[in-house]
């Protein structure tokens, strides 16, 4: 069990729609995914919630447990100003220093998708203080991926990494969602075996490391995990059926439209059956008349 912080970059560079279906949704479908996976494979898991973004880091969630504030956090972030990295990393390290439950691990997950203006020497310097208390650090570049951007992030992981394991992923804009990706990384898989090496065909035939196991994670590392990333599959695709079943009966239930009414009227303009046996053809009724003739003329 542990408690993380999620960092979200609400910095301008936040609105650009490169990543599907901008930078920001993006984010927000990233960390709801990251809570539901924490917390299912164990409950006793907490997530906090803070921007970097406008005038300085804004702490929008403490740890909690509970599904409904983060989404709460999330909608109330507005985007807007630069991102300050090194200012949010100090802000979420004393938010974890005051968790309840001491023995719980540290970590931190950081999206950042804007320019990165602190120097690498000062991120270097906090790379190094976060390690001696023990808190590891997720980066996730995405967006402004320019080579001094990731040079700095590099360098900051490095620095930071640890027994406890820090990793950094660097995904450039496609088609896939952010949160795809992140679901077969060693963020969400835990033993440092990224799926990016089967993506990109390492790895000894795509058969070996995370891309061999269902969702990136081996159920026998993190089993708690593993069911969780299963639950969550399973009940988006009951969500699904749910969806596809209620839209059947919808288009069924639908008018039939106007029916044309039949070419011969069911009833004649005598209030009789027409076609039917009810009504004497008119050859019969003229006999009659003329047998009526020779009647009086007799």
């Amino acid at each position: 069990m542990a408690n993380f912080t999620s960092r979200v970059d609400n910095s301008e560079s936040s609105r650009n729609g490169d990543y599907l279906p901008s930078r920001w949704e993006a984010q927000s479908d990233a960390v709801n995914m990251i809570f539901s996976a924490k917390t299912q494979s164990n409950p006793e898991s907490s997530v906090g919630l803070m921007s970097m973004g406008g005038k300085g880091p804004e702490m929008l969630v403490t740890l909690t447990t509970d599904f409904g504030k983060v989404l709460d956090g999330m909608h109330r972030t507005k985007i807007r100003g630069n991102a300050h990295l090194a200012t949010g990393l100090q802000i979420a390290a004393l938010a974890l220093k005051h968790r309840q439950n001491n023995s719980q691990k540290q970590r931190i997950i950081v999206f950042t998708c804007s320019g990165i203006h602190e120097e690498e020497k000062e991120l270097v310097k906090l790379a190094k203080k976060l390690k001696k208390v023990n808190i590891s650090v997720d980066l996730v570049a995405f967006g402004d991926l320019d080579p001094d951007n990731t040079k700095k992030l590099e360098a900051f992981n490095q620095a930071v990494n640890s027994g406890e394991g820090s990793h950094l992923e660097v995904i450039p804009p496609g088609p896939s969602l952010l949160s795809d990706h992140l679901l077969s990384s060693p963020i969400l898989g835990g033993d440092g075996s990224a799926a990016r090496g089967a993506e990109d065909g390492i790895g000894g035939g795509g058969e070996s490391g995370a891309g061999a196991f269902e969702f990136g994670v081996d159920p026998s590392t993190d089993p708690e995990l593993a069911l969780a990333l299963r639950m969550s599959m399973e009940e988006e695709k009951a969500r699904q059926d749910k969806e596809a079943k209620a839209k059947a009966v919808a288009e069924k239930a639908q008018p039939l439209g106007n029916i044309p009414e039949e070419a011969d009227p069911l009833l004649d303009k005598n209030g009789e059956a027409s076609g039917s046996g009810g009504g004497a053809p008119p050859d019969e009724k003229k006999d009659k008349e003329d047998d009526a003739d020779k009647m009086d003329t007799a």
